[in-house]
């Protein structure tokens, strides 16, 4: 299952915003407004929204153009991706991309819950 969020534009330069996504503490800002709990870990964090499961992500990899974070569940296989692409010094094209390998019966319960917190983390993103 692929899950693309719309490409925005946010106003700071690739490297503010990778600085940025290497902080797990960082991510509290971009939760939803349904956020009940967040807790912020060495490599990561974990998170609950209201009405869905607590989620663990782990940073997983981090470059000058893309930061990754991993489920850190071993029963749930997934990525969100966040993908930069530099416009000027001040101005970066950022789109995130989630890909999970689900069963059907998983996927049909988790898809439209995970676009809305997509389109919600793309929305937090754009108004940094």
């Amino acid at each position: 299952m692929n899950l693309e969020g719309r490409k925005i534009i946010v106003n700071k330069s690739t490297s503010e915003l990778v600085k940025m996504l290497k902080n797990p503490e960082d991510y509290r800002g971009l939760m939803p407004d349904t956020l009940q709990n967040f807790e912020a870990r060495d490599n990561g964090f974990k998170f609950g929204l209201k009405g869905m499961p607590e989620i663990a992500l782990n940073i997983d990899e981090v470059s000058k153009d893309q930061v990754v974070l991993k489920s850190a569940s071993s029963s749930l296989d997934f990525s969100l991706k966040g993908v930069m692409n530099a416009i000027n010094e001040n101005q970066t094209e950022v789109q995130l991309l989630f890909e999970g390998k689900f069963n059907p019966f998983i996927k049909m319960m988790v898809e439209k819950p995970l676009n809305t917190f997509i389109d919600n983390l793309t929305d937090n993103l754009e108004k940094l």
